[in-house]
């Protein structure tokens, strides 16, 4: 039996019920759906339906009741007959490799989208989908937090996966906005932990900087350790010398700074929607478990790996307790958990900021540099620089609408 193949357009204002008029049209016709899609900006409707249909009468009348139910529902419908081989073509191409696009900013401008899309194409990658993930901005209220962050599904060959991801990066450099890339494979959609640094990315400040200010040597200290999350100098030694500069402070400071910590904007948000779509939570920190465990209670973190500090008759000695978490250690530390939860490393999100992270966040199966040095950005998988903690959730594929269900 000959058929035909046809493509309809549909576009109009939406409305209930639509889509089930056209289907049943078709349905009439003993058409085959060979695919579907469907998008809504500001109640105008585009729909596309491509469909298989015996040729001759049949054929012909389809369309035609096709179209007087489109004139009777008010709606613009256009028909583009597709080839056989035009048809396989496109079957064939699915079999592409897929890869996800983030965009995210406080707001997105068309220069930022029509940049990354351009390195799209001249990569020969086609686009499938694109998906707004935050919800609508509104022009006269001002928003307290403003993001935007939008998703594009591409497939195609791609020869080098490390030129187009510092093309990204670039183009987050001159354009002010984070681009994120990654592979859309199973592990994407089965990531089941999400292991933070402590300072300056769960929370906004240096723990041992604000120590060595009560203790009277804060610029000695913040030049290390400035020093040592560029990757100048070698994190251990840089943890001794510090460490060494603290000795005599009262334990009675630590727990003022700990009560009194700045937790990074969206880390809330954040932790809350992960714990509730069964993910585990672990803070993997070069600073001290003093305050690691604190944050533990305050944002149920499920686990917690940090230096011990040593203190005796109330004051801290200088030194410390067992190893150092230094990135190697950070390494293990989530390998450590993959393997407890009995999850792929692929499965895992490392989220961090400084040089001694970029182990850790080179193991896991999305490393995020968060409001990073440069050096990190440079050499991590994806960054976020212009939101919060919470635009992690994005680089997820969650919209809005999935997070505020749970508020």
């Amino acid at each position: 039996m000959a058929t035909d193949i046809f493509l309809i357009n549909i576009s109009g204002q939406d409305k209930p019920g639509l889509t089930s008029s056209l289907t049943d049209v078709l349905a009439q016709y003993g058409a085959k759906v060979l695919d579907i899609g469907q998008a809504n900006i500001h109640d105008t409707l585009s729909l596309g339906i491509m469909f298989e249909i015996e040729s001759g009468t049949q054929s012909s009348a389809v369309q035609k009741d096709l179209l007087f139910k489109a004139y009777e529902l008010g709606i613009t419908a256009k028909f583009s007959p597709i080839s056989l081989d035009n048809y396989e073509k496109w079957v064939n191409f699915q079999g592409k490799d897929r890869y996800i696009i983030t965009i995210l900013g406080e707001k997105l401008a068309a220069e930022q989208i029509s940049e990354v899309t351009k390195v799209i194409s001249e990569k020969n990658l086609n686009i499938d989908s694109i998906k707004r993930l935050t919800g609508r901005i509104s022009l006269i209220r001002k928003e307290t937090y403003p993001r935007a962050s939008i998703q594009l599904s591409i497939r195609g060959k791609i020869e080098s996966k490390t030129e187009l991801t510092e093309k990204f990066m670039q183009l987050s450099r001159d354009l002010d906005v984070d681009i994120a890339f990654q592979e859309d494979n199973i592990f994407r959609r089965n990531r089941r932990l999400v292991c933070f640094d402590m300072d300056s990315t769960l929370i906004q400040t240096e723990v041992i900087d604000e120590l060595a200010e009560l203790a009277g040597v804060g610029k000695e200290v913040k030049v290390i350790t400035e020093s040592a999350m560029q990757g100048e100098i070698d994190f251990n030694e840089s943890f001794k010398r510090r460490m060494k500069l603290l000795e005599g402070l009262s334990e009675d400071v630590l727990h003022n700074v700990a009560i009194n910590l700045p937790i990074t904007k969206g880390a809330k948000r954040l932790i809350d929607t992960l714990h509730s779509y069964g993910f585990k939570t672990a803070i993997l920190s070069g600073g001290f478990t003093y305050f690691g465990r604190y944050l533990q209670e305050k944002l149920d973190i499920d686990y917690v790996y940090a230096n011990e500090l040593e203190i005796v008759n109330g004051k801290l000695t200088g030194g410390y307790i067992g190893e150092i978490v230094d990135g190697n250690k950070k390494a293990e530390y989530l390998q450590l958990i993959a393997n407890e939860m009995g999850i792929d490393i692929a499965q895992t999100i490392a989220v961090g900021d400084g040089a001694n992270d970029l182990q850790m966040l080179g193991l896991a199966g999305l490393g995020i540099a968060f409001h990073a040095k440069p050096k990190v950005k440079d050499n991590a998988q994806s960054s976020i620089s212009s939101i919060g903690l919470d635009g992690v959730l994005y680089l997820l594929g969650y919209h809005d609408r999935h997070i505020d269900l749970l508020d």
